[in-house]
């Protein structure tokens, strides 16, 4: 952490970035982490490459995160929540032109990639490292900082239900809410309400589920046609696997989800994204590898070009081993 510290501080101008189709923790991180930075006075550009989900445009400062960064030239890149560089999308390859990457992550199957790494698997979340950083840095965390490490906490543990829910988890939040957080108005903005869109989107991923013969796996299937019937976002689609997950018996629970560019035949060859979720027995990270993905052993995933029926036909035959 030394280095990356003294780093920090020599650094002019410095790109910070999450995993695009963020989540909480990569917004919270984020957030967080931009601010510390403009707070020691350095030239700082927040992106990521897809919108901001409406459940954290709450956030502060939310607004100043960008989604293209022109002709700019950084010192730095500060890669938040991402296991493998290519997940922070299209910038990839700008984004490797930076001289020197800072790669800070909590995935067990983060690839190493960087100059300078700062990994730590058994944090609850990346914004649990983040915490940590801007402690070393001598920030002051105001309320703004404290409700964006809150949220990417609250959020990564699934509000402290998840396995990865640890002491440092309660601690940080229990200072950050010293520090001004209101965990009742966050929870509201996060879980507290929904949109008809995404009601409608709900009855037609229950009404997609699928069991393997064994019952110990589950399937959730979400095409772009019902993204476009219910008028809803692929943000919308956070937290629905939840569903398939709760299954009585079911071990392992997979969402796949068409991206933007399929036709919505299951004959033909299109791009998925596949999430896959545990009740904690089986380590998911594992399985997302094998096919060229990651993420915790809990929850992970992958993306992968296929037809429907022969993505879930592989998926199916994971149960053999469940």
């Amino acid at each position: 952490m030394d280095k990356i510290i003294s780093h920090l501080q020599n650094s002019k101008s410095i790109l910070v970035v999450s995993h695009a189709n963020p989540d909480g923790d990569a917004i919270g991180s984020l957030i967080a982490m931009g601010l510390a930075l403009k707070a020691i006075s350095k030239k700082t550009t927040l992106y990521n490459e897809s919108p901001i989900p409406a459940v954290y445009r709450f956030l502060p400062a939310v607004n100043s995160v960008v989604r293209e960064v022109g002709n700019q030239t950084f010192d730095t890149a500060v890669i938040l929540d991402c296991g493998a560089l290519d997940r922070i999308g299209e910038a990839v390859s700008m984004v490797r032109r930076i001289p020197v990457i800072i790669n800070i992550d909590h995935h067990v199957t983060n690839a190493g990639f960087g100059d300078l790494q700062l990994i730590d698997t058994s944090a609850c979340a990346t914004a649990e490292i983040v915490y940590r950083l801007i402690k070393q840095l001598s920030v002051s965390i105001d309320e703004n900082i404290a409700a964006s490490i809150y949220t990417g906490i609250l959020t990564d543990t699934g509000s402290f239900r998840f396995s990865n829910t640890n002491k440092a988890a309660f601690a940080i939040c229990e200072e950050m809410v010293t520090l001004g957080v209101d965990p009742y108005k966050i929870a509201q903005r996060v879980y507290g309400t929904y949109s008809l869109g995404r009601i409608k989107l709900l009855n037609l991923a229950l009404d997609s589920i699928e069991i393997s013969y064994n019952g110990r796996l589950s399937i959730m299937t979400l095409s772009q046609d019902m993204l476009n019937k219910t008028r809803t976002q692929p943000e919308d689609v956070d937290g629905l696997i939840n569903y398939a997950r709760r299954i009585e018996d079911v071990k392992v629970a997979a969402l796949i989800q068409e991206h933007q560019n399929g036709d919505g035949t299951s004959e033909t060859c299109g791009n998925y994204h596949v999430s896959l979720r545990s009740d904690g027995t089986i380590d998911v990270a594992e399985i997302a590898s094998s096919f060229g993905g990651g993420g915790h052993s809990s929850a992970a995933g992958f993306n992968i070009e296929s037809t429907l029926p022969d993505l879930k036909l592989k998926i199916f035959n994971l149960a053999e081993r469940l």
